[in-house]
C-alpha cells in the first residue's frame, strides 16, 4: 500500500514524495482492538503492550521516500539518508516489497513505500536516470 503525492509536470523542481498509504492506519487500530482485548483482562503491566500500536502509527507517518531532480532521500522511523542520483547504480527488487537502491560503493539503500508500480514518478523526478519499466 503506497500514497503518493506528485506535483504537476510543469513543477519539475519540487520533489516527488512516495509514502505509506494512511489507510495502513486501519490495520493498526484493528491490532490495538486485539490487545485491549488482552490489556483489559490481564494485569496492570499489560497495558505497556498499547505502545506498540503507537510505534506502528509513527512508523507509517515517518516513512517515505523523497526523490528530485538531484538527491533521493530514504526516511524511516530514525533517520533519514540523503543519496545523489550519481551515487546510486541501480534499483533492484527481491522478495521484500520495497525498492532497494545498489550503490556504487557497494552499499544498499531501502527506499520507502518505492514499488514496481512507482517507479514512472522516480523516472519523472530523477530527470530519466530510473528507466521506466513502463515505456
Amino acid at each position: 500500500m503506497t500514497g503518493v503525492t506528485s506535483q504537476s509536470p510543469s513543477a519539475a523542481a519540487k520533489p516527488v514524495v512516495i509514502r505509506m498509504s494512511p489507510m495502513a492506519h486501519f490495520a493498526v487500530g484493528f491490532f490495538a482492538l486485539g490487545i485491549l482485548a488482552l490489556v483489559l483482562s490481564g494485569p496492570a503491566w499489560v497495558a505497556l503492550l498499547l505502545t506498540i500500536p503507537a510505534v506502528l502509527s509513527a512508523y507509517i507517518v515517518r516513512l517515505r521516500t523523497v526523490a528530485d531532480r538531484d538527491t533521493v532521500t530514504a526516511r524511516t522511523l530514525f533517520n533519514s539518508e540523503t543519496v545523489r542520483w550519481e551515487d546510486i547504480e541501480g534499483l533492484r527488487f527481491e522478495k521484500a516489497v520495497w525498492a532497494r537502491a545498489q550503490l556504487k560503493d557497494g552499499g544498499e539503500l531501502m527506499l520507502p513505500a518505492v514499488s514496481f508500480a512507482t517507479l514512472p514518478l522516480l523516472t519523472e523526478a530523477s530527470a530519466g536516470r530510473v528507466p521506466n519499466p513502463y515505456r
